[in-house]
């Protein structure tokens, strides 16, 4: 009997894996087309003569309070002339980076039929790492001098958690973060359990929207931080549950378990020093993994659900 089983858990497993091989099959074979627009460059090689051609190909980078005078000044300015050059050295063509968001845009063909190619621009912010990427339903952008290398030193100061995310590799993930906004909704989040399952969502949709990328890039953390967090899963989970947290609406807890930090807050100095921020959204992703194995939903209906159901009829159980 337990032969049986093994062995019939072994044949779901290949099933699982060739069905998926299939579908990644007919992902790739999806046309893309489009271009990656260089704006940082051709604001960076903007002149009095020229600003007018600049402003009709991009009128929605340049706000009408501001007068021509201003943006002349800005493309001399001491710093953005930085900017612009750091920018085009770290990206000289973007193939790699290209051929992600590519891959990117054929997964939300596939899962999102109505999903239309936009136009992907890239562009400067003053490393303004809050919005590092802009999405609309027509347009991307993209500030590259937020993506230059955890250790550039335009970025000394900013504290070394959230530079571990300013590598290019991280350029795709974001994107998938933004657009996973525009497709999850969540009625209320109140509970550290709905911020859970609401990340849990999204990092769900990563799983689907760029499988080439690890889960720890997904995610935002190093291997290390990954490692971690898959080992000691359960008495994460059993933190949670024996002190009563998941139905907590205390204002305190998303800032311990759930927004970007060095560390998740247990209060327990041996444990918060080795583990990563974030572990709630984590936790929440395994939630959301156990839903979408054990229930026949769509993951349009999934990101519409609310925290509760996913979690009553997830059936999770922390790994041991």
């Amino acid at each position: 009997m337990k032969n049986f089983s093994v062995l019939f858990f072994v044949l779901i497993s290949v099933f699982s894996c060739k069905k998926e091989s299939q579908v990644e099959k007919k992902i790739a074979n999806i046309p893309i087309d489009y271009i990656i627009e260089r704006f940082d460059i051709a604001f960076g090689e903007t002149t009095a003569e020229n600003l007018t051609e600049t402003k009709n190909a991009y009128p929605f980078l340049f706000s009408e309070k501001y007068t021509d005078s201003f943006w002349i000044a800005k493309v001399n300015d001491t710093l953005q002339q930085q900017l612009t050059e750091e920018s085009a050295r770290v990206f000289l063509d973007l193939k790699e980076e290209k051929k992600e968001i590519t891959q990117l845009f054929q997964h939300l063909t596939y899962y999102f039929p109505e999903f239309k190619t936009p136009r992907v621009i890239t562009t400067t912010s003053t490393v303004d790492y809050r919005n590092k990427v802009i999405v609309t339903d027509t347009i991307v952008l993209i500030s590259l001098d937020t993506y230059l290398g955890s250790d550039h030193e335009f970025y000394q100061g900013i504290q070394k958690y959230l530079r571990q995310g300013f590598v290019k590799e991280q350029i795709v993930v974001d994107m998938a973060a933004e657009y996973s906004e525009k497709y999850i909704y969540q009625q209320q989040v109140k509970t550290l359990l709905d911020e859970m399952i609401y990340y849990g969502k999204q990092l769900y949709f990563k799983d689907l929207v760029i499988p080439f990328k690890t889960d720890a890039e997904k995610i935002g953390y190093s291997q290390e931080q990954i490692d971690w967090a898959n080992a000691n899963e359960t008495e994460i989970w059993r933190f949670f549950v024996e002190r009563e947290l998941l139905y907590s609406t205390d204002a305190s807890l998303p800032n311990r378990f759930i927004n970007p930090a060095p560390f998740s807050k247990f209060q327990l100095e041996e444990i918060d020093r080795e583990s990563p921020g974030k572990i709630g959204r984590y936790m929440g992703w395994q939630i959301v993994k156990a839903y979408m194995a054990n229930n026949q939903v769509s993951i349009k209906d999934m990101l519409q659900k609310e925290a509760k159901e996913i979690f009553n009829q997830s059936n999770f159980k922390p790994k041991k």
